[in-house]
């Protein structure tokens, strides 16, 4: 079998600090007991999330809210990477050679059947990948995932896949580690809203708004895993979370913050998640890359972390984190210095620059916690050097209207509140959907970081690091399309009844089997 290289990863211990320990009970000395909202049996395993999953669609399985659901539990992919180590391991493909610089062959896992008893077979592959690559539809694995790559997938026999690339890709192995396998029957048109998978759990019932009942497979090809039902429900207070977990209501809660009040039952974990703005650089006076500079000197990115963040993170200057592929550690944060900032912005408004053109933060409530508060910071500091800024907070659904293209027209000025997890460990999941001209998430570009990305995409080995290396330093010396705040550390709280071990891909994905009664 040949594989890309293991990707570095970083690991820190999972530990339960004695701080979040003393916040939460003397926040439990007046916490109130939450109503239970659905009947559970001792074999069901019950998870509170912030939000409500706005579809399980495969194709967007990219996007946390969806992914932590989907991903390896409803639905498989061909390939898995594992966070622990950066290794790709096989899932519903066994091995996989590189035929040629351009062509990959797939071997299949044979015996295997979707929930609605059909066989997953080449056939199925080559359908699942072309609905998420050259379909339509607007997966946004697509943009994520493959950007610009051409791709087309052929079955040879019931376990042979064909897949061929326009152009060398060394990575396409790991790239399919993120197309969801469904049946042919699914449509091609339209994305679902409830799929059909492989995964050792099906769709029972979702009550939109109320919540989503996942049953055990009884045909799953693997090991089955020890709950026979897992339940899901959302809260959007992180303090009602964790007194579910408290009270014996839930087993998991996530998105946690330390006074959330989740006492002895939080558990810190590293995850891949960056917190940044995207600065939406086409418009003025955002368009002037003095305006967009001071907003980063603006933003104190130390003071986020030690009070809203709760030191729960490290301030950056890079999307990617250490232990990516292509991460820059010459890449620091930028300093705070409001007078830097406030001269920029005087320096732009004698040249003429519109800098008193008002500028509308979007947030997302729940993105992580005290998203609220955040943006309040940020929005005190650039009113103190002499823009004019206010706040506009959405849910998830709402505010995927702005994150994705096409982005709303007859927009002024914004600056979105936004997260990135780069779960696969390789700066090109990173740097074409978020930083290219076209990329799905990208709201500005420029041709020389877009040539930048396309050498990097295309290197591999030690050169593949230093190319995508030099396109993050070019980002964030030329033009500075975002200001990023920081690389962030999760919390989620967990019932002692359950033994679970999060990792840094559980931000983006929590695998059901991984989850076991405890003793």
């Amino acid at each position: 079998m040949s594989t890309p290289r293991p990707l570095r990863t970083t690991s820190l211990p999972v530990r339960k600090t004695a701080a979040m320990s003393a916040i939460g009970a003397m926040m439990l000395t007046g916490a109130c007991s939450v109503e239970n909202s659905s009947s559970s049996s001792p074999d069901a395993l019950r998870i509170v999330l912030p939000e409500e999953p706005p579809t399980l669609e495969p194709c967007d399985a990219s996007l946390t809210s969806t992914g932590r659901v989907t991903r390896s539990n409803i639905t498989e992919p061909l390939t898995e990477r594992v966070p622990d180590t950066g290794a790709l391991e096989p899932k519903l493909a066994t091995k996989w050679v590189q035929a040629s610089p351009t062509s990959w062959t797939f071997t299949l896992r044979p015996g295997v059947k979707f929930h609605d008893g059909t066989p997953f077979n080449a056939k199925a592959a080559a359908y699942s990948i072309e609905r998420t690559v050259n379909s339509d539809i607007e997966c946004n694995v697509d943009g994520y995932v493959f950007g610009e790559s051409k791709i087309t997938a052929t079955a040879v026999n019931d376990t042979t896949l064909k897949v061929t690339t326009g152009s060398v890709d060394p990575i396409l192995p790991l790239r399919l580690s993120f197309v969801e396998m469904v049946p042919t029957t699914t449509n091609n048109k339209a994305k679902v809203r409830e799929p059909v998978g492989t995964g050792p759990y099906k769709i029972d019932s979702w009550k939109q708004g109320t919540s989503l009942r996942l049953k055990r497979s009884d045909t799953y090809w693997g090991k089955a895993p020890d709950y026979a039902v897992a339940e899901y429900s959302w809260r959007a207070e992180g303090s009602i979370r964790a007194a579910m977990i408290t009270s014996g209501e839930a087993d998991i809660a996530v998105g946690m913050s330390p006074a959330d009040g989740a006492a002895g039952n939080a558990v810190e974990y590293p995850n891949n998640e960056t917190s940044y703005l995207r600065i939406d650089a086409t418009k003025a006076p955002l368009n002037d890359i003095r305006v967009r500079r001071a907003l980063n000197y603006a933003t104190d990115k130390n003071g986020l972390v030690a009070s809203v963040f709760a030191k729960l993170g490290d301030p950056s200057g890079q999307i990617v984190p250490e232990g990516v592929t292509g991460y820059n550690p010459n890449v620091k944060a930028w300093p705070y210095n409001l007078n830097q900032a406030k001269a920029l912005i005087d320096e732009a408004r004698a040249d003429g620059v519109p800098v008193d053109t008002e500028i509308t933060i979007i947030g997302r409530n729940g993105i992580y916690p005290k998203a609220a508060e955040a943006m309040e910071v940020v929005q005190n500091s650039l009113l103190e050097i002499g823009l004019k800024v206010k706040i506009k907070m959405l849910d998830v659904n709402a505010w995927l209207e702005y994150l994705l293209r096409p982005f709303p027209k007859n927009l002024g000025p914004t600056l979105l509140q936004a997260q990135h997890g780069n779960q696969a460990g390789d700066a090109a999941f990173t740097m074409g959907q978020i930083y290219g001209s076209k990329g799905a998430q990208s709201s500005f570009g420029t041709p020389e970081l877009d040539s930048l990305i396309k050498k990097a995409e295309l290197a591999a080995g030690p050169e593949r690091q230093a190319a995508f290396a030099e396109a993050l330093a070019y980002q964030n010396d030329k033009v500075v399309r975002d200001v990023v705040l920081a690389h962030m550390t999760g919390i989620l709280a967990l019932s002692p009844g359950v033994e679970y071990k999060p990792n840094s891909a559980t931000g983006d994905e929590m695998h059901l089997a991984e989850m076991h009664p405890a003793g």
